[in-house]
């Protein structure tokens, strides 16, 4: 993807993220495998598999909250969040490793600042915003509640489609800045801990164990 379609990317990566959860809910289950089609290692290939994890993982996230659920199959749940919080700041970083190289060259103006947010993490945040979205308008259209409960979600619904709107120009302007010099950026790592089995006591102390 070239620098002059970059700075208009939101909107693409909207339809893009629509798609993923479309194509998500006509299963509507979350042991379906993801079907990317789109040409891979690609820009396009990356948000739909962003969204499909976010997806899948706001799925997982209704599941464990059944009161009634078995423990083990909460902690099995529990689990595969764990590991889908890993593969979603994983592709974030590979998002984030695409704009740095696509901007590397760009020779930053004087004064050019840094960002508090990368692009891909402001675009992680977008995919959200559209599953909240999808969500609220299932519940606009939802039969057998009362008229309150379908005003209330359509009144948060507006906040969320203008959320949406700022956060998709907030975005664009960052893209067009940093294709301009006028911000630079840099990839950060999250060091998340509680998966790595040399960072984590419980972990590293329960192999300690299994060896004695």
């Amino acid at each position: 993807m070239k620098i002059e379609e970059i700075t208009k990317l939101s909107q693409k990566a909207i339809t893009i993220f629509e798609e993923a959860v479309t194509k998500y809910h006509y299963l509507d289950t979350t042991e379906q495998l993801l079907n990317n089609p789109y040409e891979k290692g690609s820009m396009e290939a990356l948000l739909y598999k962003k969204n499909w994890i976010d997806t899948v993982q706001w799925h997982y996230e209704d599941l464990i909250r059944d009161p009634k659920i078995d423990p083990k199959e909460g902690m099995h749940l529990k689990r595969k969040i764990d590991a889908s919080n890993q593969a979603r700041t994983d592709l974030v970083e590979e998002l984030d490793q695409y704009f740095f190289s696509l901007f590397e060259k760009v020779s930053p103006l004087e004064g050019a600042s840094h960002n508090t947010e990368s692009p891909a993490w402001a675009i992680d945040r977008l995919s959200i915003l559209v599953l909240k979205i999808y969500h609220m308008q299932e519940q606009i259209m939802r039969t057998g509640v009362t008229k309150s409960h379908v005003d209330q979600c359509q009144a948060k619904n507006q906040i969320l489609l203008a959320q949406q709107e700022d956060l998709s120009n907030a975005i664009d302007q960052l893209l067009l800045d940093l294709s301009a010099g006028k911000k630079f950026m840099k990839v950060y790592k999250q060091m998340k801990m509680y998966n790595d089995e040399n960072l984590n006591p419980v972990l590293y102390d329960s192999d300690k164990t299994k060896k004695n």
